[in-house]
């Protein structure tokens, strides 16, 4: 009983440190994990200090240079204008009186290698611009753009939260984009709803600091859309093609084709090679772009942190492992999949709430879970990947004041606080639960 509490007060700890002392999550993680390696007087100080640096790294050797290649795939798309011509394709594709449904629909495709507070800073103009044009509320559509954005960025590789909470669990990154396909697709299509019927009954002037956006020079600076969206789906493909030729069945099988198939589908491999057709992207690719303070800086920048507390998540979950805790819990939960599912969802739906970020959530949750699968009855390749889906849909729910994203959506829509919790937050709790939902559905079908 004493590690199960031991573990609620590493939790609550990290929450503190991280919301009201304000300290990094990497330091906030790093303490909780001696901390409760030194309090659960199982481990020796040696033991522990092998346990931290093992965990992390094991984890970053596993998943580093794939988050720091989905953040260049990323930079590229956003600054070489390729998420916004997608944005147009998109409207052409459903046409622009179905405004919430394009948004939603292009909110969840550019959030698969950008993060969604940048995304919707640099789509949320194209939204305005349409909502002007079909006389519609704005909130419809920020609201729309908002969830569609993090249908993906919470459970879709090779965002790096759905990729860090892969490598922490040991799952398939092929299984975990098949399943966080499916799931953040219904997950989509409840944010959409809810921003169609519920939101665009909130009015909100979409005129009202309204700016045309020079839509010809971005078209006439922009890559292609099928140029823009390759970077994204064909690493995709790649890593699940490879996770079905590894199927017992052996699709491809033994011989060089299935040996090419394995490589080139190796997250590592079929990330590096969106980055080099990312590098496509931009009409003229200059040495600048390329170097420390140019795109690749920047997206080294913004990846390095993720990576650098993915790590320190992992350095916690091999502390809790080591410290026997799943013998422990295995006396309190039973072996039941489609109940233990809910778990990781609760645990992250807890901490995104209580701190705000729904990345530190996934890493978080994926520490604690991960030593703890086997007595879910969760081991299976299969489980493991829903389980870092449930994590995902768990990390949603909910934005409000304490999560930046809930700001940059507020403050670029032109909603008040008030419209906000209505709004985002509600919107948030919507999309979560319906991803949750059918993930207990799935779970009672296929575990």
């Amino acid at each position: 009983m004493w590690l199960l509490l031991l573990l609620l007060l590493a939790v609550v700890f990290i929450i503190i440190a991280t919301t009201r002392l304000n300290l990094h999550p990497f330091l906030a993680l790093l303490i909780a994990a001696f901390g409760y390696g030194i309090l659960c007087g199982r481990m020796s100080l040696e033991e522990i200090v092998q346990s931290v640096n093992a965990g992390f790294g094991g984890t970053i050797g596993y998943i580093g240079i794939v988050i720091l290649a989905g953040a260049v795939i990323g930079t590229f798309l956003e600054k070489s204008g390729g998420a916004y011509k997608l944005a147009e394709s998109t409207l052409k594709l459903v046409g622009k009186k179905n405004v919430p449904l394009a948004m939603g629909i292009i909110g969840y495709i550019v959030s698969i290698p950008v993060f969604c507070d940048s995304a919707f800073v640099i789509l949320s103009p194209l939204g305005r611009a349409l909502s002007v044009k079909s006389k519609i509320s704005l909130a419809a559509s920020a609201v729309a753009l908002s969830l569609g954005l993090y249908a993906t960025h919470t459970m879709m590789p090779p965002t790096p939260g759905p990729v860090a909470a892969a490598g922490l669990i040991g799952a398939d990154l092929g299984l975990v984009i098949l399943w966080g396909a499916l799931v953040s697709i219904i997950a989509l299509a409840a944010g959409w709803l809810f921003a169609a019927k519920f939101a665009a009954k909130v009015y909100i002037d979409p005129e009202k600091g309204f700016e045309q956006p020079d839509v010809e020079k971005v078209a006439a600076e922009a890559p292609s859309a099928l140029k823009s969206v390759i970077p994204i789906l064909l690493p995709i493909i790649l890593i699940v093609l490879r996770s079905v030729g590894a199927l017992e069945s052996h699709p491809f099988g033994t011989g060089n084709i299935a040996v090419i198939v394995g490589f080139i589908g190796q997250p590592v491999v079929a990330l590096l090679i969106g980055v080099f057709l990312a590098m496509l992207l931009p009409k003229k690719l200059t040495s600048e772009m390329l170097s420390a303070s140019g795109w690749v800086g920047q997206a080294v920048l913004a990846a390095a942190t993720i990576i650098i507390i993915t790590g320190c998540g992992g350095a916690f979950g091999k502390v809790l492992q080591n410290s026997g805790i799943s013998d422990v819990v295995k006396g309190y939960l039973g072996e039941s999949a489609g109940l233990s599912i809910w778990l990781p969802f609760i645990i992250a739906a807890a901490l995104k709430t209580a701190q705000g970020s729904s990345t530190v959530a996934i890493i978080t949750t994926a520490g604690i879970i991960a030593p703890l699968l086997g007595t879910l009855g969760l081991e299976a390749p299969t489980a493991k990947a829903l389980v870092v889906v449930a994590i995902g849909a768990g990390s949603m729910v909910v934005s409000h004041a304490n999560d930046s994203y809930f700001w940059v959506v507020t403050g670029l829509s032109g909603m008040t606080v008030k419209q906000g919790y209505k709004l985002q937050t509600l919107g948030t709790l919507v999309e979560g639960g319906a991803a949750a939902v059918t993930l207990w559905i799935i779970s009672m079908i296929v575990l």
